[in-house]
């Protein structure tokens, strides 16, 4: 080796040493200097050796603000990044970066590679929630087309024409929107640098399979459902409601039951309701003169669709084909002819009354009905006897002085609309004819002593009672 060789080596030696001379020199003094951090100190993460509290301070809260970044570990190894300035991320030291520099102090400020001076404080997290959704929903996991969604084996949509089946299972890769998000979420607001989708149990799962027996049992329900009918009963006319209509208002099935869509229940007895109803609506009347007679009247049949919705949705689940009956709330004789083949007829054109039995009339008399001259005309209609009474006064209106307008005895009272009704006349000599034009009641119809006594002994409660011109 030349002396000049061994010179250089001589100097570079030197040199080094007297870096690390210095080095050491300049850690002794870092290490000596009470307002700083001793190096090697680690808080939340971030290096602040040498630096004071204010200085620590300005770089925790600047590192996650510039550099923090989130990494999303997903399955097959793929990962994505969620950089803390896409979202505004900031992370703010509130307190305690005093207490750390006054616990190094009066532990004798103890460093070196050996040593953990690495500390964890409390902070206030803060990012802008929208961008965090922006930056979620442009994931590849959230918004690939890639993405195969995992699905549970359910029922098959009714079709027409097909039964219903379970379709199997399905598990793909989908992420569950909602894990992902509390997922995320407590990362930032630990200030995590990575999470794992997997391990955080954010990939959605299969938990029904097509083996599964409620599952079956469901498709089975909705299959007798499929194959049902029920057939309501109007006399001599029905309404089937197949099996193939009743799909179409399924809503769902689940392991609550069978959902059936009210609405749309509703609406199928409200239509047998608008077509079978008769309480209220025009009929034709058969008079015994042979004359066809349009009257109405509030006597006749009237579905309770309320109770009746309910009902059809019952006898829905069970699966079980039926014949039915609505239920009403109104009913009349017969489901055919509402006053059926026993009732009372006023013909107030003839003032003539006729009782029906079984279709023939068992007893008849004249009658006086309302004055016509007096606008005391009693109204036709269609009607039923409300209930019978004997020794009855029947009175008029209250006048100012106390007294009635009129106070008649009669033995017999029979009403059917209101204040109106059969009654024993005894004041009256004859019956029948015009009398009614000028001479006749308030509104009743009268009629002579003994037939109204032998008519309120063949009529009862609820008897239909028909009054026409």
């Amino acid at each position: 080796m030349s002396r000049r060789q061994s010179h250089a080596g001589t100097v570079g030696i030197i040199a080094f040493l007297t870096a690390v001379f210095m080095l050491a020199g300049s850690l002794a003094a870092l290490a000596d200097d009470a307002s700083k951090f001793v190096p090697g100190t680690k808080i939340n993460g971030v290096l602040v050796g040498g630096m004071t509290v204010e200085e620590a301070k300005v770089q925790i809260e600047g590192f996650y603000g510039r550099e923090y970044q989130l990494t999303i570990k997903e399955k097959g190894g793929a990962s994505e990044v969620i950089k803390g300035s896409d979202i505004q991320y900031q992370v703010l030291i509130t307190d305690g970066l005093q207490n750390i520099l006054a616990a190094q102090n009066s532990n004798g400020r103890v460093a070196g590679p050996d040593i953990d001076n690495s500390s964890v404080l409390k902070s206030t997290v803060t990012y802008q929630e929208e961008k965090l959704k922006e930056r979620l929903d442009s994931l590849a996991c959230v918004s690939s087309k890639d993405i195969v969604v995992t699905q549970n084996a359910r029922i098959s949509d009714w079709q027409e024409g097909q039964p219903f089946t379970v379709i199997a299972e399905v598990q793909g890769n989908s992420v569950s929107r909602k894990k992902l998000d509390e997922a995320v979420k407590a990362a930032l607001t630990q200030e995590n640098r990575q999470i794992s989708l997997e391990e955080k149990s954010c990939y959605d799962t299969v938990t029904v399979t097509s083996t599964d027996s409620e599952l079956a049992a469901r498709c089975a329900a909705l299959n007798q459902i499929r194959d049902m009918k029920v057939t309501y009963l109007f006399g001599n006319q029905s309404e089937v409601l197949t099996g193939e209509q009743l799909c179409t208002w399924i809503d769902g099935a689940d392991q609550t039951g069978i959902h059936i869509n009210e609405t749309k229940a509703a609406q199928y007895i409200q239509s047998l309701a608008g077509k079978y109803d008769t309480a209220g609506k025009a009929r034709v009347f058969k008079a015994t003169d042979g004359r066809d007679l349009s009257l109405t009247g509030a006597y006749g049949w009237r579905i309770n669709q309320e109770a009746e919705t309910q009902a059809l949705m019952a006898i829905i689940k069970t699966g079980q084909s039926q014949d039915r009956s609505p239920q009403y709330s109104l009913a009349a004789a017969d489901r055919n002819v509402d006053w059926g083949s026993t009732y009372v007829e006023a013909d107030m054109a003839a003032q003539h009354v006729y009782l029906y039995q079984n279709g023939s009339v068992i007893w008849d008399s004249p009658c006086v009905t309302g004055n016509v001259s007096k606008n005391l005309t009693t109204p036709e209609g269609i009607y039923t006897l409300a209930y019978k009474q004997t020794d009855r006064v029947l009175r008029g209106d209250k006048k100012p002085d106390g007294t009635y307008e009129y106070e008649s005895h009669v033995d017999y009272w029979m009403p059917f609309n209101g204040g109106i009704g059969f009654h024993d006349a005894s004041w009256r000599s004859k019956f029948g004819g015009t009398i009614y034009q000028t001479g006749g009641s308030h509104g009743c119809i009268n009629l002579p002593p003994q037939k109204a006594k032998a008519l309120y002994g063949l009529i009862n409660t609820g008897i239909p009672v028909i009054c026409h011109y």
